[in-house]
């Protein structure tokens, strides 16, 4: 279980490495093309309950800590959707991996 920690927050935000890998590569692909966008997650339970929204800005320190060393491979349908979810309107949220991952991985 890694954690996305955001602008000196408070509480970490817990998501599997895995989750975590993905989401790394959809967040610092926009915020390196200099484009701000809303990301949605639900609370883990430890947390309380409910759903929070960070507005995701490129002047905002932002860091991806993982809880294991090895990278995964990354499924290329996962992103995609991923990164359509970013480009809309209601922004990034976690949506679940699509289809088997061994079919769609990238490395």
């Amino acid at each position: 279980m890694g954690f996305l920690l955001y602008d000196h927050a408070t509480t970490d935000i817990r998501i599997p490495d895995r989750t975590l890998a993905h989401l790394q590569v959809v967040i610092v692909s926009k915020l390196r093309r200099n484009e701000s966008f809303a990301f949605s997650y639900v609370l883990d339970p430890e947390a309380g309950s409910g759903r929070n929204t960070l507005w995701m800005h490129p002047a905002i320190g932002l860091r991806f800590s993982f809880e294991g060393v090895k990278v995964p491979s990354l499924n290329k349908d996962w992103l995609l959707a991923l990164t359509q979810s970013a480009h809309s309107g209601t922004g990034l949220h976690v949506l679940p991996e699509p289809g088997p991952a061994s079919e769609t991985q990238v490395s």
